[in-house]
């Protein structure tokens, strides 16, 4: 098993692996049916921020995806999904898959990330509880769940709730 990952944007070659690799990691095609749905939105999708990390024979297993969203009025991202073939799970593909991917932001100077999850996981990129910035979602979900993270130090997080893209239905 490889534990070096190659991670790149996806391409269109792309697109059934993630497909194989959210309906793998997720109980349902929700996921994987909210990733198609955000492709097709051009005021969500941002060529480049789908990445994935492809073991040593080019075989993408792991993925993450950051699309637009807002904070208040303040154009932001956020992270979802991010997913791993169960059995390339606590391998390294994950995380090497979201570094590339806060990376491609920062280069096509985006400034500020948003991710709902586990807040063990997310804060070793640097997210912090959202809350503390003065962001919120329309969502009941703990505190602790949503985080933030500003890719400039010179561009403070924005406070207010985020708007997510029309796909994810919040």
């Amino acid at each position: 098993m490889s534990l070096t990952w190659t991670t790149r944007a996806e391409t269109d070659a792309d697109i059934p692996a993630i497909r194989e690799i959210l309906l793998a990691a997720f109980p349902t095609a929700e996921e994987a049916d909210l990733v198609d749905a955000l492709r097709t939105d051009p005021a969500a999708w941002i060529d480049g921020l789908s990445v994935v990390a492809a073991d040593d024979t080019g075989r993408p297993v792991g993925h993450a995806l950051l699309t637009r969203c807002h904070i208040g009025d303040s154009p932001a991202l956020c992270l979802a999904p991010c997913a791993v073939l169960p059995d390339r799970r606590r391998s390294g593909a994950g995380s090497a898959a979201i570094r590339a991917a806060l990376a491609a932001a920062r280069r096509e100077g985006e400034y500020h990330v948003v991710v709902l999850g586990h807040p063990e996981y997310y804060p070793r990129f640097g997210f912090t509880r959202a809350a503390d910035h003065g962001i919120s979602v329309p969502l009941d979900v703990p505190d602790e769940a949503l985080m933030a993270l500003t890719l400039d130090p010179g561009h403070p997080l924005p406070r207010g709730a985020v708007r997510y893209a029309a796909p994810f239905g919040i």
